[in-house]
């Protein structure tokens, strides 16, 4: 099946739902890859268009592929000042005995457990020295026992083979659940959604959310910051801060539960309930809710509670062996673009959709678990090719004549892929930095 047939035999069915309008996609492009990324990335996105624009009751929507690919990437234009850097330090991939293993240690928790397993200070030619003494998947799971995050570059058939890999493949690509069938619609436009996401996959399905209607709450703990993707995903959101450690919070944090039309949280599986806050739980305190939910490693298998991020799914299941091996290189050849996290997302987009819709027509209210290593899956079931396409040359045509005014500066964006009907993107809120709003649904 193409990946068009594959997500729309994901999205929960109902006889009561019409048949999302047509998708027509406008433009080219081809980014480099061996998989076919691109025609996965208008996939992705064309799901979450359809779903908009029958949610909306328009007839129709457009996707223009060039400015997709370009949406799977960063937007954001900066007039006058600079972006962060995405990565810290020492992230990144290193040669081990044995194979190549990557580092994620953006988040400072996650670099301190990575130093510790390692002994060595913040310097990446120490780091390069000690791991290269480290086989790959004894490394690995060091650094996962300490509470860190890195994977081993596997080939795919390894990781077909491997247990998580076998219970991946095993999972439905969008696993639903009814939750009630007495719930009232809700439209789009004002729908409250609790957004309790982090890099990258869920800010990027909520600032879509956001940018057709939707007021989005983000929530973050205290200490939590991802300053190179801020500026770029916070667009259209208001962004607070709780500690839900402590029992203020707690309560602001349930209140917020209770007046929300959706939640989406990109927390491990276990996480939420470590806190109290279980799926029976969430629905004593909102019974109504629809709660789409993301896990890096699936939701099944012995790595379902494993930390994990785009560019380490794409070590463990193959993606990056495949394409190393393709391009005839000696290192790890990721994706041109963090395409898990982006499909992820607008995949996210396209569930919150679907479950608002089929709420309204037949007052059923659901939940959905999706996870980056089944959407890896989704894009290796297109098979791989030799390296095709380039890097999209950008223009001034690309960019959005809107002047977006941060706190940072102005900037302008590239322009947003979706049209629906005749109406087009907009966010009620520039991008900023968390924490900078009450947690509250009163403006």
């Amino acid at each position: 099946m193409t990946f068009a047939e594959q997500i729309n035999a994901a999205l929960f069915a109902d006889p009561a739902l019409p048949e999302t309008p047509p998708v027509a996609v406008t433009g080219t492009g081809e980014l480099p890859s061996c998989f076919a990324t691109s025609d996965f990335a208008v996939a992705t996105v064309s799901a979450a268009a359809g779903e908009l624009a029958a949610l909306r009751g328009d007839d129709a929507a457009s996707v223009n592929r060039r400015h997709a690919l370009m949406w799977f990437d960063m937007t954001l234009r900066p007039q006058g000042w600079t972006l962060p850097n995405l990565w810290d330090p020492i992230a990144g991939d290193y040669a081990t005995a044995d194979g190549w293993i990557r580092l994620h240690t953006n988040a400072p928790h996650h670099c301190a457990a990575a130093l510790s397993v390692l002994g060595c200070d913040l310097d990446r030619a120490a780091v390069a020295k000690i791991v290269a003494n480290w086989t790959a998947e004894d490394l690995e799971t060091a650094v996962v026992a300490a509470k860190g995050c890195a994977a081993a570059m596997r080939p795919a058939e390894d990781w077909a083979h491997h247990p998580q890999g076998k219970a991946v493949a095993a999972e439905p690509l969008m696993d639903w659940t009814v939750t009630a069938t007495d719930a009232a619609p809700v439209a789009l436009h004002g729908v409250k959604i609790l957004d309790l996401t982090r890099v990258l996959a869920g800010p990027v399905a909520t600032r879509l959310l956001a940018g057709f209607g939707a007021d989005v709450l983000r929530i973050d703990p205290p200490s939590w910051d991802e300053p190179g993707v801020v500026p770029e995903v916070t667009l259209g959101k208001r962004c607070a801060g709780l500690d839900l450690t402590q029992p203020d919070d707690r309560a602001t944090f349930e209140a917020l539960v209770r007046g929300a039309d959706v939640m989406v949280h990109g927390y491990r599986r276990d996480a939420l309930a470590g806190m109290g806050y279980n799926r029976d739980a969430l629905r004593r305190l909102n019974p109504h809710l629809i709660d789409v939910s993301l896990n890096a490693y699936g939701n099944t298998g012995p790595w379902a509670n494993r930390r994990g991020f785009d560019s380490l799914v794409q070590m463990s299941s193959g993606i990056a062996h495949t394409g190393m091996i393709t391009a005839g290189a000696n290192t790890p050849r990721p994706l041109p673009v963090q395409a898990l996290d982006h499909g992820t997302g607008y995949l996210i987009a396209a569930c919150v959709l679907r479950a608002l819709r089929l709420r309204g027509a037949t007052g059923t209210c659901t939940s959905a678990r999706l996870s980056l290593a089944r959407v890896a899956h989704l894009l290796a079931s297109g098979g791989t090719r030799p390296y095709a396409g380039e890097a999209l040359e950008e223009t001034a045509q690309d960019l959005s004549p809107t002047i977006e005014t941060t706190v940072w500066g102005t900037a302008q964006r590239i322009h947003f892929p979706i049209v629906t009907g005749v109406t087009q993107a907009h966010w009620p809120h520039p991008a900023g930095p968390l924490r900078r709003h009450r947690a509250t649904w009163a403006p």
